[in-house]
């Protein structure tokens, strides 16, 4: 039955989500106020669910336009899932607003497979990475990401090697002129650190949580079971999930080599729902289907109970 009804694309299953994503989001600011003044917090925490709202919404879209999952709505409905997970991500804002605008470069580079217009994807791309990089500068490294999609589609026009620069000159120019009438300069000083939490073992052991780590291998035994059936299959898609799955790398990477406290591990919840419902496709038999889509679901609204009862 859950699995009929998000295996259809229709506007309902968006609306569903949205109420769902905003009961969680309440209770999950609600347990979380601590001593701050509501007054001043709430508006905020609003702008924050339209973003993740918004951020559904782009992740629906790319699935239907690109094609990198059939059209229904289990990307969406993984995502969400994966936030109920992991509430904790949801604390940190500037991760939230860096995943929205990184949502939007994902999409332009996932496009660049049609190889019309590459150049203006590429920038936009870039430029949409260098705006995310003003909220959490490690987005930096998805650049890396932009290189990698010009190697597998278009690397022989060697002006395309250069935009990816020339998109995120732009975000720093205009920044910096911005910045230089407020008179707030000293933000790229402060704000471009690109601090690391991997050399001290404290830090360490807070970001590889045992959570964290097992949510990383379920998805890379995901990830192999839907490249063996993609393979066999054939088709363009093998291309467009190797592009979702160095997404999913970098974001590992960020989560395990970060701070403690940046939640990054928000920017693998795109990649890894795109698969999961890949794999959810795969699976032919309906009961095993629901099997799957019933622990899908039953087990992050436990691990939110635990959660918000800490």
């Amino acid at each position: 039955m859950i699995s009929s009804f998000f295996g259809k694309t229709k506007p309902i299953n968006y609306i569903v989500l949205g109420i769902f994503l905003f009961l969680f989001h309440s209770i999950n600011v609600f347990f979380g106020f601590g001593e701050q003044d509501v007054d001043q917090i709430i508006p905020f925490e609003l702008l924050a669910f339209a973003v993740l709202l918004l951020a559904l919404f782009i992740i629906n879209q790319i699935v239907r336009t690109e094609k990198v999952t059939d059209f229904n709505s289990y990307a969406m409905l993984f995502f969400v899932l994966l936030l109920v997970a992991f509430s904790e991500t949801l604390f940190n804002k500037n991760v939230i607003f860096t995943n929205f605008f990184l949502l939007l470069a994902f999409w332009r580079l996932l496009s660049v497979k049609s190889i019309r217009f590459v150049k203006h994807k590429i920038f936009d791309a870039s430029l949409l990475i260098g705006i995310a990089s003003l909220f959490y500068d490690w987005s930096l490294v998805y650049l890396l990401l932009v290189f990698a999609v010009i190697n597998v589609y278009d690397r022989k026009n060697y002006k395309n090697w250069l935009v990816p620069f020339v998109g995120i000159a732009t975000v720093f120019i205009i920044a910096f002129a911005t910045l230089r009438l407020t008179g707030s300069t000293e933000f790229f000083g402060n704000h471009y650190i690109f601090s690391t939490g991997f050399r001290t073992m404290e830090t360490l052991g807070q970001v590889i949580n045992i959570k964290a780590m097992i949510f990383i291998l379920l998805i890379l035994l995901i990830m192999a079971g839907v490249f063996v059936r993609v393979r066999n299959m054939g088709g363009g898609k093998l291309v467009l999930l190797r592009i979702v799955l160095f997404i999913f790398i970098l974001g590992v990477a960020l989560a395990l080599f970060t701070p403690a406290g940046s939640s990054p591990l928000l920017f693998t919840f795109f990649p890894a729902a795109v698969f999961m419902a890949n794999y959810l496709e795969g699976i032919k038999k309906n009961k095993l289907q629901e099997l799957f889509l019933g622990l899908c679901i039953a087990v992050p609204l436990l691990l939110f109970i635990i959660e918000v009862n800490q």
